[in-house]
């Protein structure tokens, strides 16, 4: 597991190469098992492989998604405020599960933020994505992660120059 934390960064470049169906379904199945507050799994998932989608998603925060448009694949994270008042962190954490299983399957990914984000125009990002994915107005977009194999080599983590200074022991 150190290994695979170590390994995961952010790719922002993919190779132009579909990914397996086999892959996106063991993918999906990873974030299904993803633990959530009192089991209610306030989320919900749009996988899009539509390159035409994809540019348009792409196109949410300018630079800041830009990269998504040469993504194989993207997962839209929504969560449902009405089922969990922790609806944030429990998509938080089925993104980051997506991430980590992602790198364990060779794949790349990077999270797109889209709570409490303006398009380049100065809407709110999770209006335009409710707009093109026709998501119901009860949900709240949390992230984006754009996938795919990587086309770019990023270098591992470095133990020694982790904050170790962050880490406190029974008081700050």
């Amino acid at each position: 597991m150190l290994e695979l934390l170590r390994t995961r960064r952010s790719i922002r470049r993919f190779m132009e190469r579909e990914v397996e169906e086999e892959k996106i379904q063991e993918l999906l199945q990873g974030a299904l098992m993803a633990p959530s507050s009192k089991n209610r799994r306030p989320w919900e998932l749009i996988v899009v492989k539509d390159k035409e989608i994809l540019n348009q998603l792409s196109q949410c925060r300018g630079r800041a998604s830009g990269f998504m448009a040469g993504a194989a694949l993207g997962v839209v994270v929504l969560g449902n405020p009405e089922a969990s008042d922790v609806w944030v962190e429990d998509c938080s954490i089925v993104a980051t599960i997506l991430q980590l299983q992602a790198h364990f399957l060779g794949l790349g990914s990077c999270w797109i933020q889209v709570r409490k984000r303006e398009t380049p125009e100065g809407g709110k990002v999770g209006d335009y994505l409710k707009e093109v994915l026709s998501i119901p107005q009860k949900y709240d977009v949390e992230c984006m992660i754009a996938l795919g194999y990587p086309a770019q080599e990023a270098k591992p983590h470095d133990k020694d120059q982790l904050s170790y200074d962050k880490i406190h022991y029974n008081n700050f």
